[in-house]
């Protein structure tokens, strides 16, 4: 352990990452920088600073990435109209990549030869941290405590830091019985009585968003301005991807819209039940698939859809800097050349309804799809011949007497 001098530790000043801290000075007897990231999980995190001072920590990073999270991160997925298994939209998993590249940009500005997490060995997030990590700086050291250590427990972490005179308070508080993860995309539960797949999430846990009961009796209405497949205003009004973010979440939460209740199927290999609140997210995907149906050609739109599991899978299981997913990349933003618009939304008791979608690059022709006459620009009489050619192997088939069932 004498090769490490010094650590960039992602530190939020809570209970974990507290001990963490203490514990690398005297475990690896290195110096210890901390990087704190606002990613717009809605708590203060300047308190960090502080706590980190009172350990003795000379560099201490503390930065507002909202809007490079925003636009680097989720901009970029949610052209790809990108869920994890048919329902995760992946508000943790998107939040990883941005914080391993702060680590190791960090670690290169301050002579570091090792980072560290608090993720424990049992989840997806090691594997987002240290395969990021390890793309961008392949010879970096990473040090995951909860791999390491024996406090594997929220009291033996409780009576380390009362040993070691750690600033955590022990009483006062009630903490959730859930663990918890937020960012400006979403905020995450898991843990205490979700771990019985059976029993119904309780209301009070919520925190973003009304119950759909509970919300509007009047529908909200809401115009989104797309440039380039992202969101560029609301109602008219220009606004920053982070801005524009924060604001779907605002309207979203008060129509109780954005809820889920999953079971998902974790890299590690164990099935893990999570409840999310992703208001804007949900919004954001209704949208972009709205416009995409009119400004989209039919075999570029089916061909996303198909290759849409592979690029959330990627994402989920920690491979954001992959040479396969940068390659998808390029395909789904070449995609989003012509997807610029207007899509009209009612947001009503948890629903997100479309009600119109317009684009100066539409590929909708009111003139050819209209049920009543079309003036000669569309003739049926060459349906015809389509469906007899495309028949054909079926019919030669069914000539030589083959059964079909």
């Amino acid at each position: 352990m004498a090769d490490v001098k010094k650590v960039v530790l992602a530190y939020s000043g809570g209970l974990d990452t507290s001990v963490i801290l203490k514990w690398l000075q005297d475990t690896y007897n290195c110096e210890v920088v901390t990087f704190t990231a606002d990613l717009g999980q809605g708590e203060e995190v300047e308190p960090a600073r502080a706590k980190a001072q009172a350990m003795g920590v000379k560099e201490i990073y503390i930065d507002d990435l909202r809007e490079e999270f925003v636009r680097d991160f989720v901009y970029p997925m949610f052209r790809a109209n990108t869920v994890y298994e048919g329902e995760y939209l992946l508000g943790t998993s998107i939040a990883r990549p941005l914080i391993a590249k702060r680590l190791i940009e960090i670690a290169n500005e301050t002579g570091a030869d090792a980072i560290s997490h608090g993720a424990t060995g049992k989840g997806n997030d090691q594997v987002r941290f240290e395969l990021g990590a390890y793309a961008l700086k392949p010879g970096v050291k990473v040090i995951a405590p909860w791999r390491e250590w024996d406090l594997l427990s929220r009291e033996k972490l409780m009576d380390y830091a009362e040993k070691h005179a750690i600033p955590i308070e022990r009483h006062g508080k009630k903490k959730s019985p859930y663990s918890m993860d937020a960012n400006l995309l979403h905020i995450s539960y898991e843990g205490g009585v979700l771990e019985d797949t059976w029993t119904e999430h309780e209301e009070d846990m919520w925190k973003w968003t009304v119950s759909p009961e509970a919300a509007p009796d009047a529908p909200t209405y809401i115009e989104l301005s797309y440039k380039a497949g992202d969101i560029v205003a609301i109602d008219g009004k220009a606004m920053t991807p982070a801005q524009v973010l924060a604001e779907l979440n605002r309207i979203g939460g008060e129509n109780g819209i954005g809820r889920l209740d999953i079971v998902e199927n974790r890299f590690v290999g164990m099935k893990s039940r999570g409840c999310y609140e992703t208001p804007g997210g949900t919004i954001m995907l209704k949208a972009h698939r709205a416009i995409e149906s009119i400004t989209l050609d039919r075999e570029v739109a089916h061909l996303k859809d198909e290759l849409m599991p592979k690029y959330a899978s990627l994402i989920y299981n920690g491979f954001w800097w992959s040479p396969e997913r940068l390659m998808l990349q390029q395909m789904i933003d070449a995609s989003q050349a012509n997807v610029n618009g207007v899509v009209r939304l009612k947001l009503y008791k948890g629903n997100v309804i479309v009600t119109g979608r317009k684009s100066d690059d539409s590929l909708f022709d009111a003139n050819i799809a209209t049920f009543e006459e079309d003036g000669g620009a569309y003739n049926q009489q060459d349906a015809a011949g389509f469906i007899k050619l495309n028949a054909l192997r079926m019919r030669i088939a069914a000539g030589k007497g083959r059964k079909l069932v």
